[in-house]
């Protein structure tokens, strides 16, 4: 009886971790309505660690199940999907009108699309891409996005940049263009070293300038696969002339 009761405990633990991302992702979603948008952007960070550990947590313990990435997908829909959205409204979109309203319902709308066509290609797709860009990083691009717009005075005078880059963002997320994974990384002993440093170097930069850091880094991301895209798209087509 005993042994049951703890196994049933190890499939609640990693659902734990996806209702605390829920729970940060609506947190975020309240600093924005009160103007707090530095906190509302952190508390999406942190529901970016929480979706993380869920995912990892239930594979170490063998507890994944229908249930947990059911709710998985509707807690990240609240965590990356609203948040950021309600995060861009009432910092930059409010001031635009019908179109700052359009933008914002877009992105949670094309969000849940991305959820939606992630779930049914389980298994399917390689592991090591994804196809469009995931929602989790979408939020994070826009959040960080937000944040420097609220640190720097003078990207208050560049909005339409925030305008054109959710619209980006948006579609990005429904697009077919494959990004990087990260979760199969072959690293041959001779490179541990190397890439050992790197990430020594990236961790530093990040601990002095966290925000400017992370910005850029995620946003090399999300152009990385836009410009490769274009490039590769670009060479078949001279390839066919």
């Amino acid at each position: 009886m005993k042994n049951n009761n703890k196994s049933q405990l190890i499939y609640i633990i990693p659902n734990l971790f996806t209702a605390a991302s829920a729970f940060t992702g609506v947190i975020s979603i309240l600093s924005s309505v009160k103007g707090d948008f530095e906190k509302a952007a952190i508390f999406i960070l942190i529901s970016l660690v929480f979706d993380g550990l869920d995912g990892r947590v239930a594979r170490l313990t063998k507890t994944t199940s229908k249930f947990g990435a059911e709710f998985d997908s509707l807690a990240d829909i609240v965590a990356f999907g609203v948040a950021p959205a309600m995060l861009f409204y009432y910092s930059v979109g409010i001031h635009y009108g019908k179109v700052g309203s359009l933008l914002t319902a877009m992105f949670v709308v094309f969000g849940a699309i991305r959820l939606a066509r992630f779930n049914i290609m389980v298994g399917v797709s390689e592991p090591s891409v994804f196809i469009g860009v995931p929602i989790p990083t979408a939020a994070v691009v826009l959040a960080m996005w937000i944040m420097m717009h609220e640190k720097y005075l003078f990207f208050r005078d560049f909005d339409f940049l925030i305008i054109l880059g959710i619209a980006v963002l948006s579609f990005l997320m429904v697009s077919n263009i494959r990004y990087p994974s990260f979760k199969k990384i072959d690293l041959e002993k001779q490179n541990i070293l190397k890439v050992l440093i790197y990430l020594i170097m990236v961790f530093s930069i990040t601990y002095i300038y966290p925000v400017e850091s992370i910005t850029i880094i995620i946003t090399i991301y999300l152009f990385y696969g836009l410009i490769r895209a274009i490039y590769n798209f670009s060479i078949a087509k001279y390839r066919k002339s």
